[in-house]
């Protein structure tokens, strides 16, 4: 998630790849100024991106690429084929927008880095999401610590040149609003963490991935065929515990794209608190 305020001025984990480059750290300072000052209706503003930062693009995405035609599922890539990222340089958030608007009516807006988790889903009940510029560290162009403009084109806006997975967001931010308790929002959260973010499913007798955190990463896009892959069950979903830091040891796998699809709907059509206490209540 991202955050509308400026951030601080790059303190970074010490175990982020760019912690000990004062280089990489003013980069991100710069890259993030220019999305703090984005206001929303103004045009999108350009990132000069450096000869590095294309080629840490250009790598990550072909990479990825050849990997989806393996393990992404059928919807996915019916997306990506629409949407036509650039592959030879980091595509500019503003021709992004553009191309997702004009497919199914999303917009993706810049935001300087980490945001508070209701502003993130609330942005999409208006069919909007928030982006950050910046790029990972280029010692190590397959790995992340954090969302990333990788992790936010290649995983999220792909899927959001789906009309149906747009669908799927835009109704996920409307449950969010109306999950007014922590509590709630936090069953809500898992939910999406297990579908929208870490999501697999049966397709043509194999596993596919459909969640953008695995679609957008290198490694764990083949190590998720190695985690316990339980059957689809949204009640399990909102018990089970998670790590952002480590690939997820256990995934919920749809039995088609169909029962996904109707399953989610229909659960992020009704959800409030009161459908949150009665999900928790039968446990």
């Amino acid at each position: 998630m991202v955050s509308s305020s400026a951030p601080p001025r790059f303190e970074l984990p010490q175990d982020h790849p760019g912690f000990s480059d004062p280089a990489y750290r003013e980069r991100r300072a710069r890259i993030s100024e220019v999305a703090a000052a984005y206001r929303r209706g103004d045009p999108i503003p350009d990132v000069t991106y450096t000869p590095q930062e294309d080629e840490v693009w250009r790598v990550v995405s072909a990479e990825l690429a050849r990997k989806h035609q393996t393990y992404a599922c059928a919807e996915y890539l019916a997306g990506a084929a629409r949407l036509v990222l650039p592959t030879e340089r980091v595509p500019q958030l503003r021709e992004v927008d553009e191309r997702v608007y004009g497919l199914t009516g999303f917009h993706i807006n810049p935001v300087p880095g980490l945001v508070p988790t209701r502003a993130f889903y609330g942005a999409l009940a208006e069919r909007m999401f928030l982006s950050t510029q910046y790029i990972r560290h280029h010692s190590v162009p397959f790995y992340t610590p954090e969302p990333d403009i990788v992790h936010e084109i290649i995983g999220h806006a792909n899927m959001l040149a789906s009309l149906r997975f747009a669908e799927l967001y835009e109704l996920a931010g409307q449950a969010s609003l109306r999950a007014r308790t922590d509590v709630s929002l936090d069953v809500f959260s898992r939910v999406f963490w297990f579908t929208l973010e870490f999501g697999v499913l049966h397709e043509n007798g194999a596993v596919k991935a459909y969640g953008a955190g695995l679609l957008s990463s290198y490694g764990e896009i083949e190590a998720f065929r190695d985690a316990e892959i339980r059957g689809w069950d949204l009640l399990a979903m909102v018990t089970q515990e998670y790590d952002i830091t480590h690939y997820q040891p256990v995934l919920f796998a749809a039995t088609s794209f169909e029962q996904m699809f109707s399953d989610l709907h229909a659960f992020f059509s009704s959800y409030d608190d009161g459908a949150c206490n009665r999900l928790l209540a039968q446990r």
